[in-house]
């Protein structure tokens, strides 16, 4: 087999952080292999792209995301002691504690619950001139997160959450004193979760047992010990985060709605091309670019030998966009889906592989039931102008959105019975 080719420079962060999403795709184009080896942040890093690198690095218990993301990555975004940061048999005990949330039932008032919190909210926006769509999703879905998770905030703290979560997530991908900043911002969240955990705890405070707050406060480790005060406030906030980052996504939605017109009136008779645009949606959208791992053990792959400790970044953003796995990969074509559902390594924007074995995100499913739900309200009951605006996408932000966060001024709200 070739040698892996390497990136021949020093470090490659600054490119990394210039070229951004593009990063490792341009660098597989360049010297024809889907795999590379890069000097990033001082430690060397193999990366990927593609549903054969997706299977090896999904391989269950192969790789570890202990220590593999930066810590001004983690803090913002995971942080210690949650899900991501544990392996085997205590990453699937407490993963099934998320999975649990995940049930149709679930999903389905998920779903409502957003729909109506966006109506109620577009409502009292009619005839007020443009707003910046990103900024009312941003406060629906906090609002909304918190509403089912059980958590209950008065209107000026959901006000500051949203502030904070928009922090953790725009700063993420940012080393610096923004970051420092977005990091100061959580410890804020974590300290309103954290005083609503301890007063259930305390008994002070009913947590339903069917929701976030009550299914985490009330989860036992592999050894039958409740989890740590700490350790609630970080996966409860691990519930909440990623509902609210949703909102990168349906500005992504709208921006696509505004450019295909022609296709409102199938999204609002049919159920199943709803599905199909929002699939599309999710693979075309730059969300989170890659994910980190380090390996657990020795391993060969393709004719190359792998050793503990080996750290990987999958692709995931060149994955969805990738030549050889998507035909006419730039373009829009909703209609690839309803073909059939991509498979567990091609679409990828949330991580790949099994939901129960492995690392992949439980909050997928939650995620494509949001955006079903909004595609379904923007186009059967909300009637709305879309002003000039600029929507350009700077991929070397991460993660990224479109530059005017979709502006709409919204003329009228009619929901249906």
């Amino acid at each position: 087999m070739p040698q892996i080719p390497k990136d021949d420079v020093l470090d490659s962060s600054v490119a990394l952080q210039s070229e951004g999403y593009e990063f490792v795709a341009v660098r597989c184009r360049r010297f024809g292999s889907e795999i590379f080896a890069a000097r990033l942040l001082g430690e060397t890093y193999y990366c990927m792209r593609g549903p054969d690198a997706a299977r090896m690095f999904y391989e269950p218990d192969r790789m570890t995301r202990n220590g593999a993301l930066p810590t001004f990555v983690l803090h913002l975004l995971q942080d210690e002691g949650s899900v991501a940061t544990l392996d085997g048999a205590a990453h699937r005990c407490r993963k099934a504690m998320f999975l649990t949330m995940m049930s149709e039932a679930r999903l389905g008032e998920l779903a409502a619950f957003v729909r109506g919190d966006l109506l109620e909210q577009l409502q009292g926006l009619a005839g007020l001139g443009p707003v910046a769509l990103h900024d009312v999703f941003r406060h629906v879905l906090t609002r909304t997160a918190c509403r089912w998770a059980g958590i209950e905030l008065a209107v000026e703290e959901l006000a500051d959450l949203a502030d904070e979560l928009g922090a953790m997530i725009a700063e993420a991908g940012h080393p610096g004193p923004m970051n420092w900043i977005a990091r100061g911002r959580r410890r804020k969240a974590e300290a309103m979760i954290r005083h609503i955990v301890d007063e259930v705890r305390a008994g002070r405070v009913a947590a339903d047992p069917d929701r976030a707050l009550g299914i985490v406060t009330a989860h036992r480790d592999l050894s039958g010990h409740l989890l740590a005060p700490e350790v609630c406030t970080v996966e409860l906030l691990n519930v909440v985060r990623p509902i609210f980052a949703v909102a990168r996504y349906l500005v992504f939605l709208m921006a696509a709605l505004r450019d295909h017109p022609e296709l409102r009136p199938r999204l609002a008779a049919e159920s199943d091309y709803r599905h199909a645009f929002v699939q599309e949606v999710r693979r075309l959208t730059p969300f989170f670019p890659v994910v980190a791992g380090i390996a657990r053990h020795g391993f060969d792959w393709q004719g190359h030998r792998f050793e503990a400790g080996d750290r990987f970044l999958l692709d995931l953003y060149g994955t969805t966009h990738h030549e050889a796995v998507w035909p006419q990969a730039e373009e829009f074509l909703p209609d690839r889906f309803l073909s059939g559902p991509g498979d567990a390594y091609t679409l990828i924007p949330q991580g790949g592989g099994d939901h129960f074995a492995n690392h992949r995100c439980p909050g997928e499913w939650a995620t494509i039931r949001i955006m079903e739900a909004v595609l379904a309200a923007m186009v059967r009951e909300v009637d709305y102008d879309v002003p000039p605006q600029d929507l350009s996408v700077d991929l070397s932000k991460l993660p990224a959105l479109p530059r005017s966060g979709f502006l709409a001024a919204i003329a009228a709200v009619h929901p249906a019975p």
